[in-house]
């Protein structure tokens, strides 16, 4: 979680006299904050009367692990499924022994699937963004209310959000998402604020990334990330120590962080795909669905009595959405319960924030 999560939390939590959530909910809440502006005024935080925020919502049931369809015929594809779905570390179609170095942490399945997704991410053209130019990410979204005081939740629908982000962070960015308007008077925070006026389409306007990290990076500091798998996720590691349940769930969520609303070098996209396949922990799915109803397979990664998915598309092995899903009666709710979905529907490179390109590339 970084700086601006905190903030944001800090001012989604209950006042101290108030019983204080459990770390369950600290972990769902921060699902949400992710993908929520990044700016940290006050006046960016919207409740509801009863005091509902916003967490992210997810729609459908869990899938079952297993062997991809197709791909290539080495150890991959000949290991057993049962060491597959238990997650059991696998070298050349034979468990790992404990405590030993392996060259993929994760199931053989996830593995292929990864290095598919990470092929496909290679074969990209460099969009070599110029450094006042804008990243565009256009997805869906769905978000369940959670109300602080009762405990009760409920999802909305799916719905559009669109964001455009600075190139090297010097500039304003700007989010669009239906629900989420700006308001007459939010540049007037306090005497010398340089924020843009309101914009008339009802944008809300993020904060210039003056220090990007891997949390809030930036095109640019993405594109300076190392392309070697090992090197990206003990760069991770490192940066996120501390944060998440535990460094493992916290590399597999900040790399789906990346993934989901930024773009990067087409080399740096494979890299966390590779890097991602070397998390303990990471297992295939069958079948998943994301926020705008596309079928694919995913991996996943489950911690908690939670279980977050990066769904691909089947044959062209490109990156669809997320979704996550309880999976063990508990604080989160019942097992089968979504609680966060998520659908890129495209993304490309803009001149100015605001502006929606002719044609997106997912």
């Amino acid at each position: 979680m970084n700086e601006h999560e905190r903030a944001e939390l800090a001012r989604l939590l209950p006042p101290p006299a108030r019983p204080e959530l459990s770390s369950d909910r600290h972990r769902l809440l921060r699902g949400h904050l992710m993908s929520e502006i990044r700016d940290t005024k006050p006046a960016r935080v919207r409740r509801g009367k009863l005091g509902w925020v916003a967490i992210p919502a997810l729609a459908g049931g869990l899938a079952l692990a297993m062997v991809l369809p197709g791909g290539s015929d080495g150890a991959a594809s000949k290991a057993p499924l049962a060491q597959q779905q238990s997650g059991q570390q696998v070298r050349g179609g034979q468990p790992a022994e404990s405590g030993g170095t392996t060259l993929n942490a994760a199931p053989v399945a996830a593995v292929e699937l990864l290095t598919q997704a990470a092929d496909t991410a290679a074969g990209k053209p460099d969009p070599k963004p110029g450094k006042n130019q804008f990243v565009y990410v256009d997805s869906l979204v769905s978000f369940a209310g959670y109300n602080l005081a009762t405990g009760e939740a409920k999802v909305d629908a799916p719905h559009r959000r669109q964001i455009w982000l600075s190139v090297d962070g010097s500039q304003w960015g700007v989010l669009k998402e239906e629900g989420k308007t700006g308001k007459a008077g939010e540049a007037a925070a306090k005497e010398g604020d340089k924020r843009p006026a309101p914009r008339p389409d009802g944008g809300l306007w993020l904060d210039p990334t003056k220090k990007p990290t891997i949390s809030a990076p930036t095109y640019k500091y993405l594109a300076a990330l190392p392309t070697d798998p090992d090197a990206l996720l003990k760069k991770i590691y490192a940066e996120t120590k501390g944060q998440g349940r535990t460094p493992d769930q916290q590399a597999f969520a900040t790399i789906g962080d990346l993934l989901r609303e930024q773009i990067a070098p087409p080399a740096v996209s494979a890299a966390l795909y590779r890097a991602a396949a070397k998390i303990p922990g990471v297992t295939a799915a069958a079948d998943s669905v994301d926020a705008s109803g596309r079928h694919g397979v995913a991996v996943a990664h489950e911690e908690s009595g939670l279980r977050t998915e990066w769904i691909f598309e089947p044959k062209t092995h490109e990156f669809l959405g997320e979704r996550e899903v309880v999976v063990a009666d508990g604080d989160f709710g019942k097992a089968g319960t979504v609680v966060g979905h998520t659908a890129v529907l495209g993304r490309s490179i803009t001149d100015k924030p605001g502006d929606e390109p002719k044609q997106n590339n997912a």
